[in-house]
């Protein structure tokens, strides 16, 4: 594609960037074809091919106006358009400049701001977070249908292992995970102790930064991700062998950090290590575990649902299902699997209509075989699969 960039962008830090994955693409709309949001509206504008002939328009000298802003907002960054795109267009790095540049030249609605400054701050509030998740709970039977159902079911805690090993790993606790799902990282504890590793998860309910970059907070998401940096490198500097992370969508960020922060000084090569000792859960189970005995359990027939953040994001694809194979459990079948959940980091709370079409739709695919569990990889999809539906939502390694 043919470009030629306006000087305020010529002058930036992203022109490179920018001209770069501009160039790439030769819009040939395969991305259209697995684009979630462009298989439910039919716009043009609202799929990636859209969105990036609009962007280009922008960073070419067209003003910054609010339509623009609307679809890149509708824009649910699962990423599947990357996957099949023969070119290799990097898009979410596009869209991330994007929307950074053109709320720089066109800041939000005070209200729109203040709603994704209060959704971030809540969501990485620790104390305050858990107390309003225990509070839901303990009046969830009085509250309206709706708003029931969007209120995650309670978990008793199981024991956490506490024997030593001298392999370590490090482990993100994250910001919403242990309140809502503290049984994810307690039974990956556990697993990885039988495997001879030793889990350490400092900093419980620090973030990687996810959800500010999904809600325009650029610089609130990199003062969160060097500050995880700083917990862990001590630990990494102590022989720590690798950072764990339980939770896809925390996954594509940690191993993002590398590139996120490489124009610091003080962090760029820090940053670089903790995402090149960045291990998916799945991974590391696979790896170390040369034999997984048939688990007994009362559900037999599972559904696996891959998080766009797991296929798309960090490549991975069909090793869950192989390890609950491994334990015994039927595989059902799952349609279109590549299409997102609308869970999506905070997209479900910012385009709850949106969000609610994917989720009916993707619970209609992940049903289509009569699953007795669905099992997931993060925590956002987990409770947005959650809601309304009659089919217990776990993550795999609790059945594992």
């Amino acid at each position: 594609m043919h470009t030629n960039l306006a000087a305020k962008i010529q002058q930036g830090r992203h022109a490179e960037t920018v001209e770069s994955i501009l160039r790439k693409c030769v819009h040939c709309g395969f991305c259209n074809a697995t684009c979630p949001t462009y298989q439910l509206l039919g716009d043009e504008l609202d799929g990636p091919r859209g969105r990036i002939y609009q962007m280009k328009q922008y960073f070419e000298g067209e003003p910054a106006n609010p339509e623009i802003l609307k679809h890149l907002d509708r824009c649910l960054t699962c990423r599947a358009c990357e996957t099949t795109c023969p070119s290799g267009v990097k898009y979410s790095h596009l869209l991330e400049i994007g929307r950074e540049s053109i709320e720089q030249e066109l800041p939000r609605p005070w209200w729109d701001r203040a709603r994704r400054w209060v959704i971030v701050r809540f969501i990485n509030s620790g104390w305050l977070f858990k107390l309003a998740v225990r509070t839901a709970q303990a009046f969830a039977p009085l509250l309206p249908g709706k708003l029931r159902q969007a209120v995650p079911l309670k978990q008793q805690p199981i024991a956490r292992s506490e024997a030593s090993h001298q392999r370590k790993m490090l482990m993100l606790a994250g910001c919403v995970q242990p309140a809502l799902a503290p049984n994810t990282n307690n039974c990956a504890v556990n697993l990885l102790d039988r495997l001879g590793i030793k889990v350490i998860e400092p900093g419980v309910g620090m973030c990687c930064g996810a959800a500010a970059m999904h809600t325009s907070d650029p610089d609130y998401a990199m003062k969160q991700i060097r500050r995880l940096v700083d917990c862990w490198w001590p630990h990494i500097e102590a022989g720590a062998e690798g950072v764990v992370v339980t939770a896809t969508g925390c996954g594509t960020s940690v191993q993002d950090f590398g590139r996120l922060l490489r124009h610091d000084p003080d962090y760029a090569e820090k940053a670089a290590t903790v995402s090149s000792l960045y291990r998916d859960l799945v991974e590391v189970v696979d790896a170390e575990a040369s034999e997984i005995k048939p688990v007994d359990s009362r559900y037999r027939r599972i559904a696996v649902h891959t998080p766009c953040s797991m296929q798309h994001g960090l490549g991975i694809n069909g090793r869950v299902e192989r390890l609950l194979e491994r334990a015994g459990y039927v595989i059902c079948r799952v349609e279109e699997a590549h299409l997102c959940c609308g869970s999506a980091g905070t997209y479900s709370m910012l385009q709850p209509a949106l969000a609610t079409q994917l989720r009916v739709n993707k619970i209609m695919a992940l049903s289509v075989d009569r699953p007795e569990i669905i099992a997931t990889a993060n925590i956002g999809c987990q409770l947005h699969l959650a809601q309304g539906n009659d089919v217990p939502v776990v993550h795999w390694i609790e059945l594992l």
